[in-house]
């Protein structure tokens, strides 16, 4: 349980976290490149695809921000729950049960009596918290960081098409590009999990290469 029970659990983002934000950005901008017809594409057609690829990260964004704020606030809240619910126990031996409740199993079951006890005490000793939980300037930042990778994963993949006027060109490198974010995301995740990176980044080509041919299937 978090000694501070106004405190999420959560950090700012974690390794997954980002990896997931860059990883739905990319399909998302991906969608709309791979829809571009490059043999007929003007640059006004490029020039719309550009808008609704930019448009749609903004969106997806501030949605998943949003989402963000809803998961830092549902953590706290059940953090503040459970601190209220030990400072209201009937015993200690109750109190200790709901402290083991609040830990990794693992944890919770080579605890001895007296470390469980000697927790309760330091929780007693703290401030009473406010009755209810609320967001603070880390989970903004958050929600920003969040906001930031879905938009700006968008630009390297549309980059050439802003600054290249041959569309078909424009299009080889902006999937290569692709490729190879999906393979630093992949070679990333597989580093915080302590698996195969290489694996992982061949993998996460696939993958995404995947999800696109999929979305764009469906009509995303």
């Amino acid at each position: 349980m978090n000694d501070d029970p106004k405190k999420s659990s959560k950090g700012v983002l974690d390794s997954q976290d980002r990896i997931s934000e860059i990883l739905f950005g990319l399909i998302m901008v991906l969608t709309f490149t791979g829809s571009l017809s490059v043999a007929e594409a003007g640059r006004e057609d490029i020039r719309t695809m550009l808008i609704g690829a930019l448009g749609c990260n903004i969106a997806w964004g501030i949605i998943d921000g949003v989402f963000y704020l809803m998961g830092c606030l549902a953590d706290k809240s059940r953090n503040l729950m459970m601190y209220q619910a030990v400072r209201k126990a009937g015993s200690p031996q109750e109190a200790h049960q709901l402290i083991a409740s609040a830990l990794p199993p693992a944890v919770a079951s080579i605890l001895q009596p007296t470390e469980l006890a000697t927790i309760h005490e330091r929780l007693l000793q703290l401030p009473i918290p406010p009755m209810r939980a609320q967001l603070n300037r880390t989970d903004w930042r958050g929600a920003a960081a969040v906001f930031l990778l879905v938009f700006l994963s968008t630009f390297p993949v549309a980059v050439p098409f802003i600054v290249m006027h041959d569309a078909m060109l424009a299009l080889r490198i902006s999937n290569g590009i692709a490729v190879v974010m999906l393979f630093l995301t992949g070679f990333g995740y597989g580093r915080s999990i302590d698996r195969s990176k290489w694996g992982f980044g061949f993998s996460m080509v696939v993958l995404g290469a995947a999800l696109v041919a999929l979305t764009m299937a469906l009509g995303g």
